[in-house]
């Protein structure tokens, strides 16, 4: 054999063992793609959450994970083995993120939820809160109103809300009036109709005129409180009707007055008096 032959076969079972080096890295690394593929598999086939929200790429994960084993056994190519372990990981991934998509959902859904919740339970609280103020409100119009046989509840505005000959309402009357504002804006069926009155002394246009103007001093601050004028009737009925003797100073003074005479609650009034 000759010395150029010898040298051939020690070139070519160098290359030969260069190339055998150089598959066995090769396999490592795909051995080693296939293990990491596998961790992370096995780290989520039994999770419910990640299941429930992407069976199918659960499913391709553990069926290209099942390929890069067979290509490892049977002699495939490391390259195969790499791909398909790829191929599992990216699905893992893929329903990991998926899952995590469904679980930020799920809590904003969860949040969305509890403010409707909160919400809600605002609107009762201050329903139940005007409901209940309502009812005090009435049972203050009932303490300082009467019930009349004919004519339903009336409320009675003395003499001492307005100076003597005047139809201004002295500051005195706010209280009263406030109260009545408030009653009127809850009880939004209900009309009003307010009457005038005045004692016997004087001339009885002038006592007449008065009284509607007493009566139309009443109405005009509910306008100006925002009662719609629709819901108020004015009448002036002078020292017609009255409540007591007008021989004496404090029957004339409970002779001038204004009465407030409310509707039912379908805002119904009681007829004019005639």
């Amino acid at each position: 054999m000759s010395t150029c032959s010898v040298r051939r076969i020690i070139v070519t079972g160098a290359l030969l063992s260069v190339v055998g080096l150089t598959g066995c890295a090769h396999y490592s690394e795909a051995e080693q793609a296939l293990q990491e593929a596998d961790t992370l598999f096995n780290s989520v086939k039994d999770d419910s959450q990640v299941l429930a929200s992407a069976p199918k790429d659960v499913l391709r994960a553990g069926e290209s994970l099942q390929r890069a084993g067979q290509l490892s056994g049977y002699l495939g190519s490391a390259e195969d083995v790499q791909h398909f372990a790829y191929l599992s990981q990216q699905y893992v991934r893929i329903a990991q993120e998926r899952s995590q998509i469904a679980s930020y959902q799920q809590q904003i859904e969860q949040l969305r939820i509890q403010r409707e919740r909160l919400q809600l339970a605002l609107r009762e609280a201050r329903l139940m809160s005007v409901q209940q103020q309502g009812q005090w409100l009435e049972e203050q119009m009932i303490s300082l109103a009467a019930q009349d046989a004919e004519r339903g509840l009336v409320l009675t505005l003395n003499d001492i809300l307005f100076d003597s000959g005047r139809a201004d309402l002295k500051p005195a009357a706010n209280r009263t009036v406030l109260k009545l504002v408030q009653f009127l804006q809850m009880n939004g069926q209900r009309t009003v109709r307010i009457e005038g009155y005045s004692d016997s002394d004087g001339d009885v246009q002038d006592n007449l005129q008065l009284s509607k103007e007493r009566a139309q001093a009443v109405a005009d601050t509910l306008i100006d409180l925002g009662i719609d004028a629709k819901r108020l009737q004015v009448m002036g009925y002078g020292d017609a009707f009255p409540i007591a003797e007008n021989a004496t100073e404090r029957g004339r003074a409970q002779n001038r007055r204004v009465e407030i005479v409310f509707s039912d609650e379908t805002g119904r009034l009681a007829p004019e008096r005639e």
